[in-house]
């Protein structure tokens, strides 16, 4: 499959299908679908509709029954263990709705964590990520642990890690789901910021009316498959 140069996701008739004991539970029926460098966009439909597992296998997360994942024009499907860890490490950020957080290691330590795996020089990832963390709105609680942040804060600190180490894209599964409304607003702006001005791609999947809000594009999954794909003007 020929990939253009500004397509940083593409998938083709991509299928995935659970097992429960003898029955089959179709996730995901043929599913095709690109993703531009720079998109700021949302994946939405009912439960059971696809979109986190189309996340988890875009992030190599999961392995699809069949069809075919390209990440910057590399087949996810032919490469083995080690080269997709290195892969999700180096060029994808995830979000999760759980944050993921590790308990023990401070705001800092968790967000130069990706950094640290790759093995950047300390006085490079004390630049970068100080410089994330106030630019998320964390300055001054580089020390504090997971416990001693809110909600939103921690959110925030997983923002900073997905993006620390220049990721081709984000994914957001439901990343505003244990927030309120309020924190959820600064954050869908933060992301919104980040893609604006340094160009990183989010993909998020959500049933979250104000993630599609802000979305310049949205893509309507129902039973595993596209039902509708939505393009709108750049966010002000």
């Amino acid at each position: 499959m020929n990939q253009t140069p500004d397509i940083v996701v593409e998938i083709k008739d991509l299928v995935k299908t659970y097992h429960q004991g003898t029955i089959e539970v179709p996730a995901l029926r043929g599913l095709t679908l690109s993703v531009r460098k720079g998109e700021f966009l949302a994946i939405c439909g009912p439960s059971g509709s696809g979109k986190t597992t189309t996340l988890n296998l875009v992030g190599a997360l999961d392995e699809p029954t069949s069809g075919t994942i390209l990440l910057e024009g590399q087949d996810l499907g032919k490469l083995g263990r080690s080269a997709l860890s290195r892969l999700r490490r180096d060029r994808i950020g995830f979000v999760f709705q759980a944050y993921n957080l590790v308990p023990v290691l401070t705001a800092y330590e968790n967000a130069e964590i990706v950094m640290a795996l790759q093995g950047v020089k300390a006085s490079k990832r004390r630049e970068r990520v100080m410089g994330l963390l106030a630019e998320v709105g964390l300055k001054g609680m580089e020390h504090r642990r997971p416990d001693q942040l809110s909600g939103g804060q921690q959110q925030r600190v997983a923002i900073a890690r997905a993006i620390a180490a220049n990721p081709a894209v984000v994914l957001a599964d439901e990343p505003t789901a244990n927030v309120d409304s309020e924190t959820a607003e600064r954050l869908l702006g933060l992301m919104e910021g980040l893609n604006r001005d340094s160009g990183v791609t989010f993909i998020f999947s959500t049933h979250d009316t104000k993630v599609m809000a802000r979305a310049r594009r949205i893509i309507t999954m129902v039973d595993g498959r596209v039902a509708g794909d939505e393009t709108r003007g750049r966010a002000a």
